[in-house]
């Protein structure tokens, strides 16, 4: 989680009322809805143990407090250990949790202890931001312009892809692209050749990365990219529905994931 910041993470309850009423905008349905339907699972008193971690980069300020605050605005009972690490879960096992949230500088897990089902935040993420641009109700085609295609991207184009979205794909990286568009069959986006797109999904950790050009009035950005991919002003002048959140709709997609 070494791209996410303290500030990132500052008012977490208040970005997630937020989310939820873009995602109730866009799709209908709040983030517990679309991740209950998509999931088919609800959350049954399950105890959730939040184990901070000190390797690497160390423990992020607000990091273990926020997903304290998510897990609650989700419905789940939770703490968060006194101890980190190894003894953290310790911790965490003997007091009850039935749930592991865990974290470093690689992977965020959550490990269900007791059906043994695990979740890793990246492939999660990106599916249920895909999911959420695929419900978009006033979309005008079933085009969708796929900005970032990495180990967030490349989860969430494959899920639009097997729902039967027709995915115009870019990534700097010319390797990641090729790869995704052979293994995926999603069709190579030229920036030279823009077009409008009423359905946006974006994953990288770079700014503005999204041009003026492929925007369309109206027209839904669904993106757990840090920094945003849009600028305010241009958010603004186009009407966008943007969708964007630090941690917790991510967080949402792996605890309903293992239930």
């Amino acid at each position: 989680m070494a791209l996410l910041t303290p500030e990132d993470l500052e008012n977490i309850n208040r970005q997630l009322q937020e989310a939820d009423s873009a995602v109730r905008k866009v799709t209908g349905l709040d983030i517990k809805g679309i991740c209950k339907d998509f999931y088919g699972t609800t959350p049954c008193c399950e105890k959730v143990g939040i184990v901070p971690v000190t390797s690497g980069n160390g423990i992020i300020r607000n990091f273990s407090a926020s997903l304290h605050a998510i897990t609650k605005y989700f419905g789940f009972d939770s703490f968060v250990t006194d101890m980190p690490d190894v003894s953290g879960y310790y911790e965490a096992v003997k007091n009850g949790a039935q749930i592991i949230l865990m974290a470093d500088d690689h992977t965020y897990l959550a490990h269900n202890l007791k059906n043994g089902k695990i979740a890793n935040n990246q492939p999660c993420t990106g599916i249920i931001y895909a999911e959420i641009a695929s419900r978009y109700l006033k979309a005008d085609s079933k085009d969708v312009l796929a900005v970032g295609l990495g180990k967030v991207g490349f989860p969430g184009v494959a899920h639009l892809v097997n729902k039967g979205f027709r995915v115009y794909g870019y990534d700097t990286d010319r390797a990641i692209l090729e790869k995704t568009v052979s293994s995926l069959g999603i069709i190579l986006f030229d920036p030279k050749k823009p077009r409008k797109f009423s359905i946006i999904f974006e994953a990288t950790p770079s700014a503005n990365t999204i041009p003026e050009s492929v925007i369309s009035d109206n027209c839904v950005i669904s993106t757990p990219g840090i920094p945003c991919a849009i600028s305010t002003e241009i958010q603004e002048k186009y009407g966008v529905k943007l969708i964007t959140e630090p941690l917790g709709i991510g967080t949402a997609s792996m605890l309903y994931s293992v239930l």
